[in-house]
């Protein structure tokens, strides 16, 4: 099974692997200065804690080699910026593509940037037939990332777990296929 690489270069700030608890530290400062900038969107805020991402770092590597989740940071000189990934979509040949930023990195295409980094990184194994993003209805800043980079909004649905503060409880799915094949609108 090929996997991606474990940096990908993104112009002035690049994504890598996560490097276990090594990171704990820089992942554990990332996520506290984040909390009140995530709480209204992520709902897995509600149970943060140090004991969750030393397990959350634990276990990246072996989700990395099984190749069910692709863990990366987003840094910059060194600092940490925010968290992306891609794991398996529920139908088979697709992966979907996560992404959140520290308050001081939003605003800059940091996210777009990655996901697109991402999503190239992704459509070089034979094995990713599309990729997909899914978001809130109402988190707008969410959806513009999949707009930019020509995914098409496919479906919108209940989602199966309780929303996030500021959620709906109904998420937008978009999904991009391999470039020149098209994906039908929802």
């Amino acid at each position: 099974m090929e996997r991606p690489r474990r940096m990908i270069e993104c112009g002035d700030f690049v994504l890598r692997s996560w490097r276990g608890q090594d990171d704990f530290a820089a992942a554990c400062r990332l996520i506290e200065e984040s909390l009140d900038h995530l709480r209204p969107w992520e709902p897995w805020v509600a149970r943060h804690s140090a004991e969750r991402t030393r397990d959350f770092l634990a276990i990246s590597e072996a989700k990395w080699v099984s190749g069910d989740v692709y863990n990366y940071t987003m840094a910059q000189d060194g600092a940490l910026l925010g968290m992306c990934q891609t794991y398996r979509a529920p139908e088979p040949g697709g992966r979907r593509i996560g992404y959140w930023l520290h308050p001081a990195a939003t605003g800059r295409g940091i996210a777009t940037r990655a996901a697109a980094a991402l999503a190239e990184e992704m459509f070089a194994l034979p094995d990713v037939e599309y990729l997909e993003i899914v978001h809130d209805l109402s988190n707008a800043a969410s959806a513009a990332i999949p707009n930019r980079l020509g995914f098409t909004k496919i479906r919108q649905e209940r989602s199966t777990l309780p929303p996030a503060p500021s959620g709906s409880g109904t998420e937008v799915v978009w999904r991009l296929g391999r470039p020149g094949e098209r994906v039908g609108r929802l």
